[in-house]
């Protein structure tokens, strides 16, 4: 493999699950979670608690931010576009939205 090839693989080639990897970015890097994904969450479990409808564009906000931040830390594209399709963002909203109502159900946030 050349060089050139290297640089160039897309996001097909990539040997992780980059939705599992990003949410475990997110949940992990002490300045985002603190910044962006516990406000997200916490205005969830609020709403939830309300027994409102859960307010999707929080999320899914907080997911933009997030797959940004991931892009800028590892430095795995210069825009996220370029890595994350539309539907690994949904599956991001979706995997966050089921793991975190679990644990608002048992009091958390």
């Amino acid at each position: 493999m050349k060089i050139n090839e290297f640089a160039q693989q897309d996001q097909n080639s990539l040997s992780f699950d980059i939705v599992d990897d990003a949410v475990v970015f997110m949940r992990n890097d002490p300045i985002f979670y603190r910044k962006k994904y516990f406000p997200a969450i916490a205005s969830v479990a609020d709403e939830y608690r309300n027994n409102q409808n859960l307010n999707r564009s929080v999320l899914g906000n907080m997911v933009d931010s997030g797959i940004n931040s991931y892009c800028k830390k590892y430095k795995i594209a210069k825009a996220p576009a370029d890595v994350f399709t539309a539907e690994d963002r949904e599956a991001i909203i979706e995997k966050i939205c089921s793991e975190e109502l679990k644990e608002i159900e048992n009091g958390a946030y």
